[in-house]
């Protein structure tokens, strides 16, 4: 079939029946359609893959396709199923890759919660697409869509926001069910050889430093964007370990990072290394252990709390180098999430992981790229945030830590399997210089 269409041409077979769900023999069907560059990507066969390891049918009654890989497609679909309990759980599955249902659109259903932190049964969860909910007749984008949140419709601004459920107020009005709420489909940025160069599964094989190069494009292209858009580097300590803290303190003394996620070992093993001289008690200079060096970031932990934070330790001239440093001294924002096994913690940190997460989502405004260095947990967390468009890159030398974004909902998120440390000086020397 693909192979007697032609670039934006519209084909519809003659014994098409688009429109309403009905009875085709014994099966119950459904139709719904896509909009998006899902041919010219893994989209739609991922979706077909999974229609029929669900034990359903499709038949691709309509598409059109665009005529380059600027231009979306679309393409409706008729989803038989054998009894309509199976069909509807397989369409709420595909609702979450931007399916949606062609049938006459209703209002989505508003129901008040009656408790705080508490979402009303049947509560619509959301993805990290776009989104948006048909409310009495006029169709409301969600302004910053976050995955595994509920949908709140605000009547006195006319706002429809994804809100995670601990911040949800009694008389809050959430959308329940999925009726009158359409999403998009997962997108990656058409203008550049970048993504096309890395659509692929993570790979070990691929030339890095020419991947390097399609990173720093980005980056550069955001920043000239109108309005600029903000690079965001989530950092775990493996940054510190492999001696890239430098070339990661240049970068952000250069104004290409905007923005850094970490912990308490991240921070706790920079402020060491430029301090003592060494991370984890091993010399970055000689590789070699120091004597006495495992306690070596419980004394500056120790000493940073005396001055009572990180800033007040620059300013002291404790802290004279480095990442957390080069961010004091240009006032760039960073977010320390704590977790149970941290030392200390630096007085930074912050403790409480539902606040530290809501930190972390009032600072990503203007996030165009973010950049996730050698960190599981923190990955996770931040991937979980991030709107579909926000260009995700995972390296890490564990090839499991780079697909694990994408597994979990972050469709956008691309991996680089190398090591962090390499990555992190390779890109600073590209763009720094």
């Amino acid at each position: 079939m693909r192979a007697r269409l032609r670039s934006n041409e519209h084909w519809r077979p003659k014994t098409t029946r688009p429109g309403t769900p009905g009875a085709v023999g014994k099966l119950i069907t459904e139709t719904v359609e896509l909009t998006g560059h899902v041919i010219d990507s893994p989209t739609l066969a991922m979706i077909l893959d999974r229609i029929l390891a669900s034990g359903a049918d499709y038949r691709i009654t309509d598409i059109t396709i665009g005529r380059t890989n600027l231009d979306k497609s679309h393409v409706v679909i008729d989803v038989s199923a054998s009894d309509a309990q199976r069909l509807e759980d397989l369409l709420s599955d595909l609702h979450a890759y931007g399916v949606n249902k062609t049938a006459a659109v209703e209002n989505a259903t508003l129901v008040t919660c009656k408790h705080d932190g508490v979402l009303p049964e049947g509560f619509y969860s959301t993805t990290n697409l776009p989104t948006m909910a048909l409310i009495e007749g006029r169709w409301f984008d969600v302004a910053m869509p976050e995955m595994d949140c509920g949908l709140v419709f605000d009547t006195e601004t006319s706002t429809l926001r994804a809100v995670p459920m601990h911040r949800v107020r009694a008389g809050d009005l959430a959308v329940v069910g999925e009726t009158g709420v359409r999403v998009g489909t997962p997108e990656r940025p058409r203008d550049t050889t970048a993504f096309e160069f890395m659509s692929s599964e993570a790979s070990s094989e691929k030339p890095k430093e020419m991947i390097v190069a399609h990173i720093a494009e980005r980056v550069r292209a955001a920043r000239a964007a109108s309005p600029a858009g903000r690079t965001l580097a989530v950092c775990g300590p493996a940054v510190i370990h492999t001696g890239a803290g430098p070339a990661l303190a240049r970068l952000v003394k250069d104004g290409w990072i905007d923005l850094i996620f970490a912990g308490n070992g991240f921070a706790a093993h920079d402020i060491e290394s430029n301090v003592l001289g060494t991370s984890l008690g091993v010399g970055v200079g000689d590789g070699a252990q120091h004597r006495g060096g495992h306690a070596n970031h419980l004394r500056v932990i120790n000493a940073v709390r005396r001055y009572g934070s990180i800033s007040a330790a620059v300013d002291a001239g404790y802290l004279r180098s480095g990442v957390m440093y080069e961010l004091v001294r240009k006032a760039v924002p960073f977010v320390l999430a704590g977790s149970l096994r941290d030392d200390g913690p630096l007085p930074d940190v912050i403790t409480d992981t539902v606040l530290a997460a809501d930190t972390m989502r009032s600072h990503l405004d203007g996030v165009k790229v973010a950049i996730i260095l050698a960190s599981t947990l923190h990955a996770i967390a931040t991937g979980n945030l991030l709107p579909s468009w926000v260009e995700t890159y995972c390296v890490d030398i564990n090839h499991a830590v780079v697909t694990k974004l994408a597994d979990r909902g972050s469709h956008q998120a691309l991996g680089v399997v190398t090591d962090a440390g390499l990555f992190t000086s390779a890109l600073a020397r590209t763009l720094c210089g």
